[in-house]
């Protein structure tokens, strides 16, 4: 079955709403768009997700396309800036996902804030684009145009509604912030232009635990 919303970013959608297990209680999709993600993670068996988009219109269109208020769709959303207080964000999430956001962020501090927002043993994946600075990244990237020739084809191609930032990180600036911040976090090169890096937080020690932290 086509899907409507195919692009080289949502492609990625269904990989990560596997990341949902029968332990997550609460995901964020930061920079959720329309909401495409927020509801497959729903859908996945995440009781409550959030959705966090700095557009205003695109997380109007989410709340609209939820279908109902939060407390009967286990779907919520907040317009604004990550990197500010906002409602909702105050306690940390069992999983965290970003889908093509992470470039509009300060690298390092962008990172630091999406590290906090993950609960102790909680997951962060995020799917991103580098921008190619060595011979190799210019043969990985010429490696995907008959991928996605072929995609755009078969499958056509999902114009979003998001405002684009242009892509100045390199993959070895992230793979030397993400060493820094995110140890041990697994980063790979990926199809259409993109990577992932996934991250498990710490789980509490069973003295946290007892101390209530």
């Amino acid at each position: 079955m086509s899907d409507p919303y195919w692009n080289h970013s949502t492609h990625y959608h269904p990989g990560l709403a596997r990341l949902v297990t029968p332990g997550t209680r609460t995901a964020l999709d930061v920079g959720c768009g329309e909401g495409l993600l927020t509801r497959r993670l729903r859908a996945a068996g995440a009781q409550h997700v959030l959705g966090v988009d700095l557009d205003p219109d695109q997380v109007g269109r989410a709340r609209a396309a939820a279908g109902g208020p939060p407390e009967a769709t286990g779907l919520d959303y907040v317009a604004g800036d990550v990197l500010a207080p906002l409602p909702g964000l105050a306690e940390p999430f069992d999983l965290v996902t970003t889908v093509a956001t992470l470039h509009h962020l300060p690298l390092d501090e962008g990172l630091r804030r999406l590290r906090e927002l993950v609960a102790p043993g909680g997951t962060l994946a995020v799917v991103g684009l580098t921008r190619p600075r060595t011979a190799w990244d210019r043969t990985v990237s010429a490696a995907a145009i008959p991928a996605a020739r072929i995609a755009r084809r078969r499958r056509g191609e999902w114009e979003h509604g998001s405002p684009i930032a242009e892509v100045t990180t390199s993959h070895a600036e992230l793979n030397a912030a993400a060493r820094v911040i995110l140890p041990g976090a697994r980063l790979r090169r990926r199809l259409y232009w993109r990577y992932t890096l996934v991250w498990r937080a710490p789980a509490r020690s069973a003295d946290q635990v007892r101390r209530g932290r």
